[in-house]
């Protein structure tokens, strides 16, 4: 990845209290697993953003060499990166995601 990708991508994140990297935008996701993060973070009616990283190939890579992740969405909160789908649902189902949500829209 090259210095330019990285430090667009870290300035992303620096710049938004929630993050979520995904396939498609919060109105049309294009994966199911995207669809299904966009859902939780709507529930909790909190401001967040998104970037499609289908818009930009060095984006889409440069996010999972950044993250080491993986794969895709990827939820940043607050500067540090939270975990991709699975990781959500888990964290909405226990409670945990919507305090960080919380926290980060105070």
């Amino acid at each position: 990845m090259s210095d330019n990708v990285s430090e667009k991508i870290k300035n992303q994140i620096e710049s938004n209290n929630v993050l979520l990297f995904m396939k498609g935008s919060r109105d049309m996701p294009m994966c199911g697993f995207s669809a299904r993060v966009v859902e939780i973070l709507n529930s909790y009616n909190k401001e967040y953003e998104t970037i499609d990283v289908l818009l930009d190939p060095e984006i889409r890579q440069g996010i999972k060499d950044f993250s080491n992740w993986p794969t895709i969405p990827q939820l940043y909160i607050k500067g540090q990166f939270v975990g991709g789908c699975d990781i959500c649902i888990e964290m909405n189902d226990n409670g945990e995601l919507e305090t960080l949500i919380n926290s980060a829209s105070e």
